[in-house]
């Protein structure tokens, strides 16, 4: 009887094992990506698309972490793709290098950080650098909060901000640009990972204003309103052509995915960033970005499949590049160290 259980015993464990090397044969292929919610809108529609070619056969899940947050995973080894709205930092290098994880840099396209006020605003519709920093550097926190403080021939009426949070590229970006180093900033604002959140603040608030993507402000027109902003060269839009010529400064930057490069090995992976090199240039105008010329996919295409690992920002978020600065970076035979 014992003999016998064990030979049922047996069968029942081949079974199994031949159930489950099937389903795992057949498992969907999964790409886990995380980052940057203004990369969001670009990388979620390419991947939309992707699944659509793939007729399901692959799973792309696209979250939003914040640059930060998502280089925290992507060191770590959690994801196979970070979006982000800024270069990997320093910190975010050496963490990748400590966990053994190299990365393929891809920028995707631009965009153009705008600061919006509500409609209802009719005095600060420019505002120069010196201004917006007067009114987000630390020194402001609890002292300047109303709009005459910043400029006299303005209401004296206390003024709402509304931006990223902390783990934010866009955040860094911003408080770089405008304060003159990355994370300085009053903290007393409101702040949110999510730029529908951010806009919904500026739109219900008279005296709001906030920054964000550009494409958060393009869906949202009927409620918030750009700022034109004057670096000394007169006061500018963000646009098409102000982005494309380079004269919206410095609020113009490049936004990137990371790939890392053990994952660029699996088949799913290497076709999803084909796939997205070839469909950027449409999908980018798509969801209101900026595009790079043709043949810079064509290029980032190449480096990923050659494997050029690193960065050519060395750790640090440039700030005041233009297209043809970024095209020119990237164009360098050599990468820095990851």
């Amino acid at each position: 009887m014992p003999q016998l259980y064990n030979i049922y015993s047996l069968k029942i464990l081949i079974l199994l094992s031949t159930i489950m090397s099937a389903a795992s044969a057949n498992a969907q292929p999964l790409i886990k990506i995380d980052g940057s919610s203004t990369v969001y809108p670009i990388t979620k529609t390419v991947a939309s698309k992707f699944e659509i070619a793939k007729r399901n056969a692959v799973k792309v899940t696209v979250d939003i972490s914040g640059s930060g947050g998502g280089f925290k995973k992507f060191c770590r080894g959690e994801l196979d793709i970070a979006n982000a709205s800024r270069p990997i930092l320093k910190n975010e290098m050496a963490d990748c290098k400590n966990a053994s994880v190299q990365y393929i840099e891809i920028p995707v396209a631009f965009d153009a950080l705008t600061v919006a006020v509500n409609p209802e605003n009719n005095w600060s519709t420019a505002m120069t650098i010196a201004e917006l920093k007067k009114m987000w550097e630390p020194a402001a926190q609890g002292k300047i909060t109303r709009w005459n403080q910043i400029n006299p021939a303005w209401p004296d009426e206390v003024f709402r901000l509304y931006g990223a949070d902390a783990d934010s590229g866009t955040f860094d970006y911003f408080t770089k640009a405008i304060v003159g180093k990355a994370k300085s900033s009053r903290s007393d604002f409101n702040e949110s990972k999510d730029d529908n959140v951010l806009v919904e603040g500026v739109a219900s608030n008279k005296n709001g204003l906030g920054f964000f993507g550009f494409a958060y402000y393009i869906e949202n027109q009927n409620k918030v309103t750009a700022i034109a902003i004057d670096n000394g060269n007169g006061a500018i839009l963000p646009s098409v052509e102000t982005v494309e010529d380079g004269s919206y400064q410095p609020l113009s930057r490049p936004i990137f995915i990371y790939v890392n490069a053990k994952a660029a090995g699996k088949g799913e992976v290497k076709e999803f960033v084909e796939f997205y090199m070839k469909n950027a240039l449409l999908t980018v105008k798509e969801v209101k970005f900026f595009p790079l010329p043709p043949r810079a996919y064509t290029t980032m295409l190449e480096h990923f499949n050659k494997k050029r690992v690193g960065t050519v920002f060395n750790g640090i978020s440039a700030v005041g590049l233009t297209i043809d600065d970024l095209i020119r970076r990237e164009g360098r035979l050599e990468y820095d160290n990851y």
